[in-house]
């Protein structure tokens, strides 16, 4: 299995390994969009395929490569096809093809088990090796892709996350903005699929007072005549929002799995070439389209679904550069890149989210790790370690960012004061904003700590010998993980994040204030000690010595 985020080149890769390779192959997808850009990869690269699906899709496929290309390579016996997964399970089984292909390429590979029909689709090329093609290695439902648990997964080959492909000027930036909302999921909604209930969702948007209006009315504030793909939950709410953008003067139609190929690239083509501005989506546009000129997308469906989710994102991020750029892009240095990426026509990706997906899952683009074991189910949300994200209150903002930060990044406006100041958690770590009270009373408790023992009277010799011993335990252990906590916020200023930033930073990423992680006996103190250094490890950060 192959992971790269969305934009980071998957087609491109297995392309140029099935043309490497020269060898009987199939590509299989899942949904006829996806055969059928496969089909134009291929035909891209001027190889040869066969089509493996209904005779209706064929033909639209054949009719797109031609109008696109100039000319299909379609060739019904070629020793490389593509299919959807639907019909290849039903081919012939006496087709002398299925014995001789030697590699299975799966597009979005994620949703290859063993037992489902992506498995069964495998098993009939008993002579082939696997190549899965995933943007993120994570099942909704929280089955296991290695062939130990629920998959067929020997060997997971991850790629630069989709933050080092944006920093390195491969994929554009964007801006997250995140309006108020009256959509709100809980887990209690989240099915046996791993992402919220069908019925459930439909209900909860459908009973919104605002989310229609809230689509167009944010659309023409922050990306007005920018081209768009609305995800919305159903037919009958995508149908509200496109008339909602016609009464605005913004070109809308809609899109769905049933769109056939053919009407499908005839609103590409107006699409690019700004005679539509909205694609209003229902189940389609999220999994492996590749559509540049995309500048904007606004969420109007609420997922569980980590896949889906940074999919969808993803649709805004590819950049958009000229003929002659593309040429020559990858000659270029990173700094040339991104200088030339902010002088383009997007400079950013603007992403409305109107149903607080970022609070679920955090930002896509970060570095995460996977397993081709199952899922515990935590695991499903955002990372354990993942910083938390807030919105700004600016409604001319709007923008998430980090919940660490004193004020939004983007327009500077301070983050609103702590309702309540009694705890850690209220104040998210930063202990500078505690109430006087209760920050004395953790002072005295640090103090305990970095003073003599405390031996009650009339205590006998083995007593006093006991707490004395245990006492200078947990001073030991205190002085290592004030140690590495030095290390740590001394790595946080060297970043330029102010005390405030760093208090807040520290207690997202480990679970606890820095003002309590000082009054931690000598057995918490080691175990919080070891995660520090842990993570220091992880970003190669060490103690400089003398």
């Amino acid at each position: 299995m192959v992971v790269a985020p969305t934009g980071g080149g998957k087609t491109v890769l297995f392309c140029n390994i099935v043309a490497e390779l020269n060898v009987p192959t199939v590509l299989i997808s899942h949904r006829q969009e996806l055969v059928g850009q496969a089909a134009l990869a291929l035909n891209r690269e001027q190889v040869p395929h066969g089509i493996i699906s209904p005779a209706g899709i064929q033909r639209q496929i054949i009719q797109l490569e031609q109008e696109l290309h100039g000319r299909s390579f379609y060739s019904p016996r070629a020793p490389v096809r593509v299919a959807g997964v639907d019909t290849l399970i039903n081919h012939d089984t006496n087709d002398p093809w299925l014995r001789n292909v030697a590699l299975v390429v799966q597009d979005e590979g994620h949703h290859v088990l063993a037992a489902n029909k992506w498995g069964r689709a495998q098993s009939m090329f008993p002579g082939a090796r696997g190549l899965f093609v995933t943007a993120h290695a994570v099942r909704a439902d929280g089955r296991g892709l290695g062939r130990q648990a629920d998959g067929l997964v020997d060997c997971l080959v991850v790629g630069p996350s989709g933050r080092e492909i944006i920093d390195r000027g491969f994929l554009c930036d964007y801006r997250l903005i995140t309006p108020p909302t009256d959509v709100h999921m809980t887990d209690d909604d989240i099915g046996a699929s791993g992402d919220y209930k069908q019925e459930r969702v439909r209900a909860v948007v459908h009973a919104s007072k605002t989310i229609v209006g809230d689509v167009v009315t944010h659309y023409l504030r922050f990306a007005a005549g920018k081209l768009g793909i609305t995800f919305a939950v159903d037919i009958e709410s995508a149908t509200e929002i496109s008339a909602k953008y016609r009464a605005a003067n913004v070109p809308a139609e809609i899109i769905t799995a049933k769109t056939p190929l053919a009407v499908r690239g005839q609103l590409m083509r107006q699409f690019r070439a700004r005679q539509i501005l909205q694609l209003v989506s229902v189940d389609v546009l999220g999994e492996g389209v590749d559509v540049p000129a995309v500048e904007v997308v606004s969420m109007a469906r609420p997922t569980a679904s980590f896949q889906l989710y940074s999919q969808q994102f993803g649709r805004a991020l590819r950049l958009m550069l000229t003929d002659q750029q593309n040429a020559t892009w990858n000659n270029r240095t990173d700094t040339e890149r991104l200088a030339e990426i902010a002088a383009s026509v997007k400079p950013k990706a603007i992403i409305i989210d109107h149903v607080e997906n970022y609070r679920h899952h955090g930002l896509p683009d970060v570095a995460r790790q996977y397993s081709l074991d199952r899922a515990p189910r935590r695991s499903r949300r955002a990372p354990d370690d993942a910083i938390p994200l807030r919105y700004c209150i600016n409604e001319d903002c709007f923008a998430a960012y980090e919940a660490t930060l004193s004020a939004c990044p983007h327009c500077g406006t301070p983050r609103p004061p702590p309702a309540k100041r009694s705890t850690p958690a209220e104040v998210d770590g930063n202990c500078l904003e505690l109430d006087p009270a209760v920050l004395a009373a953790m002072r005295r408790e640090q103090s305990k700590v970095d003073g003599p023992a405390r031996i009650p009277v009339g205590a006998d010799h083995v007593v006093t010998a006991s707490i004395h011993k245990n006492h200078v335990a947990r001073q030991d252990a205190q002085r290592e993980l004030r140690r590495v906590m030095g290390v740590w916020a001394g790595w946080q200023k060297m970043q330029g994040r102010d005390e405030a930033e760093t208090m807040r930073r520290f207690y997202f990423t480990f679970g606890r204030d820095s003002m309590s992680a000082q009054t931690l006996g000598a057995k918490d103190a080691a175990e919080l000690q070891a995660a520090i250094e842990r993570f220091l490890n992880e970003h190669n950060i060490i103690e400089a010595t003398a």
